[in-house]
């Protein structure tokens, strides 16, 4: 298992390397090369500023099991139909429960942006926001390690 992470506009990669690091799980961090980004901790990989590029090298490496942090639908979507568990930037998890209407209000969204019409804006990103991105992503890992029996300092 390993944790991938949509890592071009994510606000949490710190706290994402922390958790996984206390639970020894791997962390990728996909970026375009319109970014730069270092870690001791997890592996980066750049790839090109292609449409969709990030996206596509993300869900090639993801696999049954795995943990994918993205605030983009439709990757949390494509990361859900190969049995990986998704979450986004907020704690919020995708499931099979609420993926469908979360890509069909992505698509009305969308309509309505090319018909000139305005969507809600993005608010400021909280304390509180990163606190429940950790608890949410925080028992993920804990999910994990429980049927794994990894070690634990």
């Amino acid at each position: 298992m390993k944790v991938l992470v949509d890592a071009d506009a994510c606000p949490v990669k710190q706290i994402i390397e922390r958790v996984a690091k206390k639970y020894y799980i791997p962390v990728i961090m996909v970026i375009d090369t319109s970014h730069i980004l270092e870690s001791e901790y997890s592996k980066i990989i750049q790839v090109s500023k292609a449409p969709d590029a990030v996206d596509i090298a993300l869900i090639n490496r993801t696999e049954s099991g795995d943990i994918v942090v993205t605030q983009d639908y439709g990757v949390a979507s494509m990361a859900l139909g190969k049995r990986a568990y998704a979450i986004n930037q907020n704690g919020k998890y995708y499931t099979e429960e609420n993926i469908d209407l979360l890509m069909y209000e992505r698509h009305l969204s969308k309509k309505l942006r090319r018909a000139g019409g305005r969507t809600s804006s993005m608010k400021k990103r909280s304390k509180e926001d990163d606190e429940k991105f950790e608890t949410a992503f925080s028992n993920l890992c804990r999910q994990w390690y429980s049927s794994n029996s990894a070690p634990v300092n």
